[in-house]
């Protein structure tokens, strides 16, 4: 039954996730919905199957659970996550096709995060139909791809190269076999119960990381038969899944505030309708509410940390220097 199941997120590690970090948790939450519908519009548009894209989901949640999103450009992230479980699948995307996927959705003529209203408007037919503006130089190819494979190599030794994922989407369409809703088209709800599994691999609330498969497939079941109206068993029917009562009622709720979170946020942060966040956007912000950068454990020179490289680097040079003098 290992295949079956996830290694879920400990106590210590949401804890630290929401008290130590040096990220308010609402910038928190914009990044991580933000990143995931972008790696989602990736996933559609290098043609590999949902459970591919959504495992890259996954894979870069629990990423983001042990390293600070910040350490890193967020769109670098989303497509390392899905090349690495793309690679690992049966539908590998050569790196240049990631990049130029990429390249276009971080474009002004990509249509994500701009759909419908005021938002669509701000771009002519010209601009958003310009090929040049998401042209890949080779000299960008060459630097996007490096931060890919580097990147890769980082979630894997994060992970400690546990790469699996359990996906519930198979387990909801056995289980509503087993419950045979007769008062309603079986793809109808099935459908349906798809939609919801998806959308809460967007829910900032880590729906993923802290709750089973099985459970996730109960919730959106349940969901699905009450929006369509759908007749359910009088009794604890989810108690035979190994459910209980106080876990479907959460997972319930959270897959469905998700919607009227989103609709908040777009109403209320400007920045979300004109295209994908970036670190640059986060880091601004969090000047100018007076906060640290660099997850807490200090400042550089310009209040950005250094990473690793860089640091190796310094070091370097000034043994080198100690050895020449």
């Amino acid at each position: 039954m290992a295949h079956m199941t996830n290694p879920l997120a400990t106590v210590d590690q949401l804890y630290q996730r929401t008290s130590f970090s040096a990220l308010p948790s609402d910038l928190q939450d914009i990044i991580f919905f933000t990143t995931q519908c972008l790696t989602q519009a990736a996933g559609i548009l290098l043609r590999v199957p949902q459970s591919v894209t959504a495992q890259a989901n996954v894979v870069l949640a629990r990423y983001w659970l042990i390293e600070s999103p910040l350490s890193h450009e967020f769109s670098d992230a989303s497509a390392a996550a899905l090349y690495l479980v793309a690679k690992l699948s049966a539908h590998p995307c050569p790196p240049r096709d990631v990049c130029n996927v990429y390249a276009y959705l971080l474009s002004p003529s990509s249509p994500v995060f701009k759909g419908g209203g005021n938002a669509a408007s701000t771009l002519d037919d010209k601009e958003r139909g310009d090929p040049s503006s998401y042209y890949l130089s080779e000299s960008a190819y060459a630097a996007f791809r490096s931060r890919i494979i580097s990147l890769e190599a980082r979630i894997l030794y994060s992970l400690s190269f546990d790469t699996h994922v359990a996906l519930p989407h198979p387990l909801a369409i056995t289980y509503l076999q087993a419950l045979d809703f007769l008062s309603v088209p079986k793809a109808r709800i099935s459908a349906r119960s798809v939609a919801y599994l998806n959308t809460a691999l967007l829910s900032p609330q880590l729906l993923y990381l802290t709750h089973q498969p099985n459970a996730l497939a109960v919730a959106a079941i349940y969901n699905a038969a009450r929006d369509i109206g759908a007749k359910m068993p009088e009794c604890a029917w989810w108690e035979v899944f190994d459910v209980d009562r106080e876990e479907l009622g959460f997972l319930v709720v959270g897959m469905r505030s998700l919607e009227g979170w989103v609709r908040k946020q777009r109403d209320e942060n400007e920045e979300l309708r004109k295209g994908m966040i970036t670190r640059a956007f986060v880091e601004a912000e969090m000047r100018k509410r007076g906060l640290r950068l660099g997850n807490g454990r200090g400042e550089t020179g310009d209040d950005e940390m250094e990473d690793e490289e860089a640091a190796m680097m310094r070091r370097m040079d000034e043994r080198v220097a100690q050895l020449e003098e």
